[in-house]
């Protein structure tokens, strides 16, 4: 599926990011669908989730399912 990133988009960190840190950037975008950035790499590629798919991500990441052992 391809999907134009609006250029107004309002991309976001997490409180938690620290400094020049491996972090990536959020957008909610139009139709309810969520972009994916590498906050070191803005003009680079966005992964796009649709409301479903990123309900199930962070449903997982709270419950524990991608925790380290």
């Amino acid at each position: 599926m391809r999907v134009n990133v609006d250029r107004g988009a309002k991309w976001f960190k997490s409180s938690h990011s620290s400094q020049g840190g491996e972090c990536v950037e959020v957008a909610f975008l139009a139709g309810g669908n969520v972009g994916v950035r590498d906050s070191k790499n803005p003009t680079g590629p966005v992964l796009i989730f649709t409301p479903g798919e990123w309900d199930a991500f962070t449903a997982g990441v709270h419950d524990g399912e991608f925790d380290r052992a």
